[in-house]
C-alpha cells in the first residue's frame, strides 16, 4: 500500500485522540471558520500549515492555479464554495493565495505544455488576463521572472473575478468583507500580501499591519450626494 494512504492509521491512533475534544465540539456545534482561502491544489502549498490553522479555523477551496471564475449562470465548485462560505458560514475574510513555481502558471505562460490536457487549457482561460498583463508589461523579464509575475498578476485577476460573485459584492457594499491577495514563496516560506491602495505586493512583517487588497468599507452606489 502507498505509505501516504497508510498514514490515516497514524491519524486515528495518535493525532485524533489529542484533539478529540475539539472535534467533538465541532461535530456538535458546527463550524465557524474565520476565513476562506482559495489556493492552488499544488501539494507543496498547504493552507492550514501556512495559517497555523486548527480544525474548524479555515474554510478551504483548492484548484489548479487558485482560480475564481467570474460569476455566471453555469454552476461550479468554486462559485458554490464562495457562496456557502459567505452566506451559510458568515466568512468575512477571503484570501486568494498564489505561489512560486506554479505548474498552472507555467501552463498559462507556455500553452504548449497543456496541449494534451483540454480541460486544463479551458480552465486556464480564466487567467488569460494575467498572461496578457505579463506579456504586455514585462517583455524584458526572463522566463523565470515572467512566471513569478504571472503568479502575482493572476492573484489580482482572480480578486477581480471574486468581486463579481453576488454574495461577495453584497458583503463588500455593506462594508462587511475584507479581501486578501497573497503569494507564497516555496523557496523561503515568505508570504507577500497585496496592498490594494499601493497596488503592489509587500512582505508580511511581524511588526506591521498585514496589507489587504480590499478593506471593509461601506460602498453603495446609491449613496450619492445631491447638488445643492
Amino acid at each position: 500500500m502507498n505509505d501516504l494512504i497508510g498514514r490515516v492509521l497514524d491519524f486515528q491512533r495518535e493525532v485524533f485522540p489529542v484533539s478529540s475534544d475539539l472535534y467533538e465540539r465541532l461535530a456538535t456545534k458546527g463550524q465557524s471558520p474565520k476565513a476562506l482561502m482559495i489556493s492552488c491544489a499544488d501539494s507543496r502549498v498547504v493552507p492550514e500549515q501556512i495559517m497555523s490553522a486548527q480544525p474548524g479555523d479555515l474554510f478551504v477551496c483548492r484548484n489548479a492555479g487558485n482560480i475564481v471564475p467570474p460569476f455566471a449562470q453555469a454552476n461550479g465548485g468554486v462559485t458554490s464554495t464562495v457562496e456557502f462560505g459567505v452566506e451559510a458560514l458568515g466568512v468575512r475574510d477571503i484570501i486568494i493565495c498564489g505561489h512560486s513555481e506554479c505548474g498552472a502558471m507555467k501552463g498559462l505562460m507556455n500553452p504548449e505544455i497543456t496541449q494534451t490536457m483540454p480541460n486544463v487549457t479551458a480552465w486556464l482561460r480564466h487567467s488569460a488576463a494575467a498572461r496578457q498583463v505579463v506579456l504586455s508589461n514585462y517583455p524584458d523579464l526572463s522566463p523565470d521572472q515572467q512566471l513569478r509575475a504571472a503568479a502575482l498578476e493572476n492573484v489580482v485577476v482572480q480578486l477581480a473575478h471574486l468581486r463579481t460573485h453576488p454574495s461577495v459584492a453584497a458583503s463588500l457594499a455593506k462594508g462587511e468583507m475584507t479581501l486578501h491577495g497573497w503569494y507564497f514563496d516555496i523557496h523561503n516560506g515568505q508570504v507577500l500580501a497585496l496592498d490594494g491602495e499601493a497596488g503592489r505586493f509587500r512582505p508580511i512583517e511581524h511588526d506591521q499591519a498585514i496589507p489587504v487588497a480590499v478593506s471593509p468599507k461601506q460602498s453603495r452606489a446609491y449613496d450619492f450626494e445631491t447638488a445643492s
